[in-house]
């Protein structure tokens, strides 16, 4: 089980490498489209309008696809959920790169979430790397083991993100802008689709079946540990908190694209590393509360104190060196989400991991296919007056988002109490 997370770390590094290509690229692309309107905040309607579209194709299409490869991933077959989603990243990144190639018109980009999501899109991807991470490690430490992912992701995007605008800016005479960022983003994506399916080592189902089952039969999965109620605190609170970063962070993608900050192709870049940089600091946070021996709750909402502190002074930023102060306050931003999986891991048997974390994918895209719209909508309203409102609300739900965990933080403590009673 051991050779899973050794294994799984090179996929997962690359395929954030291009997929942080992929989105500099898309976001550069629908600027320069959309550069035709008439006004500063024309143009913002406009690529807000086409992000709006964009993002709920992207939720809306992966949802039956989805669940059926978690289905197969529980059933020992833990390559699937993860190698069917990059075929879908392969084509739809190509057709990015058809698109920038020919100058195709920017409503040809829709077919790209279509594409992506019909072969079951970030959510089966992601959850069947978390489910092979949880499957591969104790509970003791899968907390670190599913954030020490996270942080590969995280050094990945950082890596990739730098590049990105750099990347981006390279054409010659034969190659349009644009050409060579895409275009080496599908590469990437072939060579992780290779990769997945040669070298990616799992244990054959009927083994990976046959020591689940003896780790529950002996009673290394606790099954008087799970609790309905816990399990949906837990999936309460991270829909509120999955809302709140998801829906800040796709008016952010607008929001720095206009006057004041009216950003360019290689600050964007930078924009996209400083968020992936809060992969290294909340790794580091979670190795540090963990030695301090911080429950995974405070651990859950020290995080997102940090993020709900950060997006609101988001909201008052006007110019470059603020963002990355507002940025650089969000450090512990990421450690919720991870950690959240690792809590419903222990509450769930080892041969449900895969469909558990889809649906909490799944329910993230359920609830932002109504916030998302709102979010465009207000921050449309809201763009002569006070654009940075939407981060406000984004702050309000983080706060929301902690009063479900530390429920979930109370209940832990008071069975914990009663079992130590007990076994005196």
């Amino acid at each position: 089980m051991v050779t899973c997370r050794k294994y799984i770390a090179p996929l997962v590094f690359s395929a954030q490498v291009a997929s942080s290509f992929f989105d500099t690229a898309l976001q550069m692309v629908v600027k320069e489209r959309c550069a035709n309107a008439t006004d500063s905040d024309g143009q913002q309607k406009a690529i807000t309008n086409f992000n709006m579209t964009y993002n709920m194709i992207a939720k809306f299409m992966p949802f039956l696809p989805a669940i059926l490869l978690a289905k197969v991933g529980d059933r020992g077959y833990r390559k699937v959920p993860i190698v069917v989603p990059l075929v879908g990243y392969f084509l739809s990144r190509g057709l990015l790169l058809l698109d920038v190639a020919f100058d195709w018109p920017l409503q040809v980009l829709y077919a790209v979430p279509v594409i992506h999501g019909l072969c079951g899109g970030f959510a089966s991807y992601w959850a069947g790397v978390m489910a092979l991470v949880s499957v591969s490690s104790g509970e003791e430490e899968r907390s670190v083991s599913i954030m020490m992912t996270e942080l590969v992701y995280g050094i990945a995007g950082f890596i990739g993100s730098l590049a990105s605008g750099h990347l981006f800016a390279l054409y010659t005479v034969n190659l349009k802008q644009g050409v060579i960022l895409s275009g080496s983003s599908v590469v990437l994506y072939l060579l992780c689709l290779l990769y997945a399916a040669t070298f990616l080592r799992v244990g054959p189902p009927a083994v990976l079946g046959d020591r689940l089952e003896r780790r529950e039969s002996f009673g290394i999965i606790n099954h008087e540990a799970r609790d309905k109620i816990n399990i949906a605190l837990l999936f309460v609170s991270g829909i509120l908190y999955d809302i709140a970063v998801a829906g800040g962070m796709e008016m952010l993608a607008a929001y720095v694209l206009k006057e004041p900050l009216n950003w360019g192709a290689t600050l964007v870049g930078y924009g996209n590393a400083a968020g992936s940089l809060l992969f290294i600091t909340s790794f580091l946070g979670v190795k540090m509360f963990t030695r301090l021996s911080l429950r995974d709750e405070s651990m859950i909402m020290v995080g997102m104190v940090s993020f709900a502190t950060g997006i609101y002074f988001m909201a008052f930023v006007t110019t470059t060196p603020m963002y990355f102060l507002a940025r650089s306050v969000t450090l512990f931003a990421l450690i919720p989400m991870p950690t959240i999986r690792s809590l419903l891991s222990k509450q769930v048997k080892g041969t449900s991991y895969g469909i558990t974390f889809v649906m909490l994918q799944l329910s993230f895209k359920l609830a932002s296919l109504a916030t998302t719209p709102i979010y465009t909508k207000i921050y449309q309203a809201t763009l002569d007056t006070f654009p940075g409102f939407v981060f406000i609300l984004s702050s309000i739900f983080t706060v929301l988002s902690i009063v479900p965990i530390s429920i979930v933080g109370c209940r832990s403590s008071r069975q914990n109490g009663y079992e130590r009673i007990q076994g005196n």
